[in-house]
């Protein structure tokens, strides 16, 4: 396996230190601070770990304090509700004798019911778009040195852009963003982890998508962004290991905050994941100082 990969679905197994009580490492992205994606992905490992066969379908999280990428996370599963047909799992992430995380999951065992989905949109398909590593050298040394190494470092995924992102000069656009991901190799044959899988990588881009109408200079080091919350909706088996079409859009941005949906679709159009998103988006008038 590429030892990129391998390194996810590590990051993406916990140490059990109690009965409900997980504990996860953290990886450096180009920030001190922990990628929002990883805490999402841990924090469903640690729920589905108590679970069972039953599989996840839905999730909604909150992120409240930005997590220490040198420190583990600690998760506590907080066993909320068995029932007949769906299981409700409450997830705690702790750094530092403090909540930065909160999560609530809903489980339920496989049953046959009523099918229906929307279209996928009718784009280009990956083959000859360019990866999101491989944009001009020129345009890399024109962002902040912290974009710089959040585009340029090696990941277990491949990302191929339907629309070029356009940053040095900055230009107005559609709230619309469309991205082909798919992981650098194969996974095993787990339902729970390609949805752990899917869950870490959601949170790739989807806040941007509500700044493409403002023509924002993120050359200039003064732009904020922070998701404040993200809920996940899973309606049909999957694999991460093969392209899978992230259709984002922003319906509103208002008072500091933005809003931004995504959809996932297989090659074939078939509708297999859902998200939304808020999150803060500012602008200061200089480049904000370091704490």
């Amino acid at each position: 396996m590429n030892p990129i990969l391998a390194d996810l679905l590590r990051l993406l197994e916990l140490e059990r230190i109690e009965d409900n009580i997980f504990r996860g490492e953290s990886r450096d992205l180009g920030s001190d601070r922990v990628f929002g994606g990883q805490v999402l992905g841990q924090a469903l490992t640690a729920a589905s770990y108590t679970a069972g066969a039953r599989e996840v379908h839905s999730l909604h999280a909150y992120f409240l304090l930005p997590g220490d990428v040198d420190a583990p996370i600690v998760y506590e599963v907080d066993i909320a509700r068995d029932g007949k047909s769906f299981s409700t799992r409450r997830v705690v992430a702790i750094q530092h004798g403090r909540p930065i995380f909160n999560m609530a999951a809903s489980f339920q065992v496989p049953e046959e019911g009523f099918e229906h989905t929307v279209a996928m949109p009718n784009v280009p398909g990956p083959e000859g778009l360019a990866d999101v590593r491989e944009l001009p050298p020129a345009l890399f040394e024109k962002v902040p040195d912290k974009l710089r190494r959040f585009l340029t470092h090696e990941r277990p995924f491949e990302f191929r852009l339907v629309e070029p992102i356009q940053i040095v000069p900055p230009v107005r656009s559609e709230p619309r963003r469309h991205l082909w991901v798919k992981t650098v190799g194969a996974l095993p044959d787990s339902v729970d982890l390609h949805r752990h899988v899917l869950a870490y990588v959601s949170d790739y881009q989807l806040l941007a998508t509500a700044m493409r109408p403002h023509g924002v200079d993120y050359a200039a080091g003064n732009v904020q962004l922070a998701t404040l919350d993200h809920a996940m909706w899973f309606h049909r088996p999957f694999r991460v290991d093969d392209w899978l079409l992230y259709a984002m859009e922003s319906p509103s941005a208002s008072g500091g905050r933005g809003l931004a949906f995504g959809r996932f679709f297989t090659r074939a159009g078939r509708l297999v994941a859902s998200t939304a998103q808020e999150g803060v988006v500012r602008l200061w008038p200089e480049k904000p100082k370091q704490p």
